[in-house]
């Protein structure tokens, strides 16, 4: 193993400009040995831009790289390979169809003699490679038959066949439970006690001071603040990539209200399957009043989904009990189309999978709710939808064309369009799901004030959320599960997030109870 702490990789005064607009404005980024280097900042910031020049993908910028302290051109990413620097991307190259070995191996398959393929060494260095990653696993397995967690080791696995001595890791547990989170920790720790550089990006700050050594925070293009991960804080980190304090995250709570907009008596779940680790919701009784956000608070698999989902009309009404009503009046959603007739909304918890339609446009996501209320005559005009669409995209500060893709844009900006198109289709009652999950923390400032000023003219807001920071600064009450049970409110004038994690473990909280 190489020195621990000696500089690996030195960026020095790299800039990088895309028509008139920096990208890059004179950064300099070291990695050392043995490190881990956090890199944050909000989406536009320039992180990827700076990790795709270091990797290799990006040319014709200003500024020196050094590895090992000697200067390096790179005209491709297969330059950067052989200097030891590997990326491994948010939204993994791996091929689903292919075994784990083949996508280890993939362009680089070993031959024997005869200029066949060489299987049996292949799959005795896949073995050896995810041992590495602390996971046994069939080396002729589909990658797609794999859960998320083992998919991002297979594709660390990857990186470590190409030698890697640098490591750039791009929102490596955004999709990760949190038992896959801590094992992806260890692996990073056993990578850099072996002296694998890493640069680890990230939008979940909690994470930082446990895994980086150290961390760098852009802001428009620019290195903004420095610091050692292990004193840092989330309030320290967010004002750093704001260039603002935390609590303007936040919206002034004043506790105006209207009427009761939402109630739930006795509310459960039959399990339609047996899935280890959740419960269904089991009782649970709250209410939501015009104008108010109320939060669901609860660990992983407390029912928080499964309440919001039902509610909206994922399922059949026949499998739940209870008593729901809606502005007075009671209801029974018969399915999601039925549910926005009654005046619900709702963002669900994965915009990729259950939000949006990657490969459709922004303008086709944005009214898909909305169709028929935008027709006359049963004919939509290209205008009005154009127009429809614009509109919803200035209040949003969505940045993005009409014609792109949804799956183009960033996660901020994608979260941004469900949230718009939910309110297009003006509820009185909006369901959310972890609405600011794997967002950067300006995209949560702007999601955040858009969910005021909804309350502000009058919706009322149910919330889950995995943050107890965002439950607390951003509602009025919560409602914590625990085990699938409605446990204990909490008054968020009164109780802090101590509160909140104690009721959500089952505990009793001491202040702010109702």
């Amino acid at each position: 193993m190489e020195e621990p702490g000696t500089p690996l990789v030195a960026m020095s005064r790299v800039s990088k400009a895309y028509g008139g607009t920096l990208a890059c404005d004179h950064v300099d980024f070291t990695v050392r040995r043995g490190e881990v280097h956090a890199l944050l900042g909000e989406n536009g910031a320039g992180k990827s831009t700076l990790m795709r020049i270091l990797s290799g993908d990006v040319t014709g910028h200003r500024g020196t790289v050094e590895i090992d302290g000697e200067p390096v051109v790179f005209g491709g990413p297969a330059d950067a390979q052989r200097h030891g620097i590997a990326m491994i991307p948010q939204e993994l190259d791996l091929v689903p169809g292919l075994s784990i070995a083949d996508n280890i191996f993939l362009g680089r398959e070993p031959h024997t003699k005869a200029g066949t393929l060489a299987r049996q060494k292949t799959h005795r260095a896949t073995r050896e490679l995810l041992a590495r990653t602390g996971i046994a696993l069939d080396p002729k397995r589909a990658v797609g038959e794999l859960r998320t967690g083992e998919q991002q080791l297979v594709a660390i696995a990857k990186a470590l066949a190409l030698d890697a001595r640098v490591l750039i890791m791009d929102e490596p547990t955004s999709a990760l439970t949190g038992a896959e989170v801590e094992r992806m920790a260890e692996v990073i720790g056993e990578l850099r006690d072996a002296g694998v550089g890493i640069v680890y990006i990230s939008h979940r700050l909690e994470e930082i001071g446990r895994i980086a050594d150290r961390a760098t925070v852009l802001r428009n293009g620019r290195v903004a603040a420095g610091f050692t991960a292990r004193d840092l804080t989330v309030e320290q980190v967010t004002e750093a990539m704001l260039g603002r304090p935390v609590q303007a995250l936040f919206r002034v709570k004043h506790g105006k209200t209207g009427g009761e907009l939402l109630r739930l008596d006795d509310f459960a779940l039959r399990p339609r399957r047996h899935r280890p680790g959740r419960r269904e919701p089991d009782g649970i009784s709250l209410t939501v009043r015009a104008g108010e956000i109320v939060g669901l608070g609860g660990l992983l698999g407390s029912g928080r989904t499964e309440l919001l989902e039902t509610l909206f009309g994922a399922g059949t009404p026949g499998q739940w009990r209870g008593r729901v009503c809606l502005a007075g009046r009671e209801i029974r959603p018969r399915s999601p189309r039925h549910a926005v007739k009654l005046g619900l909304a709702l963002v669900p918890e994965d915009r990729r999978i259950a939000g949006l339609a990657l490969d459709h446009s922004v303008r086709a996501n944005t009214v898909l709710s909305v169709v028929d209320r935008l027709a006359t005559a049963g004919l939509l005009t290209r205008r009005r939808e154009n127009e429809t669409v614009a509109e919803v995209l200035r209040e949003l500060n969505v940045k993005g064309a009409l014609a792109d893709p949804a799956g183009t844009l960033s996660g901020g900006n994608q979260q941004k369009i469900v949230l718009g198109r939910a309110l297009l289709t003006e509820p009185e009652l909006l369901l959310l799901d972890e609405p600011t999950r794997g967002v950067d923390v300006g995209a949560k400032a702007e999601i955040y004030q858009l969910l005021a000023a909804a309350a502000a003219r009058g919706i009322g807001v149910l919330l889950a959320s995995s943050e107890p920071a965002e439950l607390v600064g951003l509602c009025d009450r919560v409602v914590v599960l625990h085990e699938g049970r409605g446990g204990q409110e909490l008054d968020t004038h009164d109780a802090g997030e101590a509160e909140l994690l104690a009721a959500a473990m089952g505990g009793a909280a001491t202040r702010g109870i109702r």
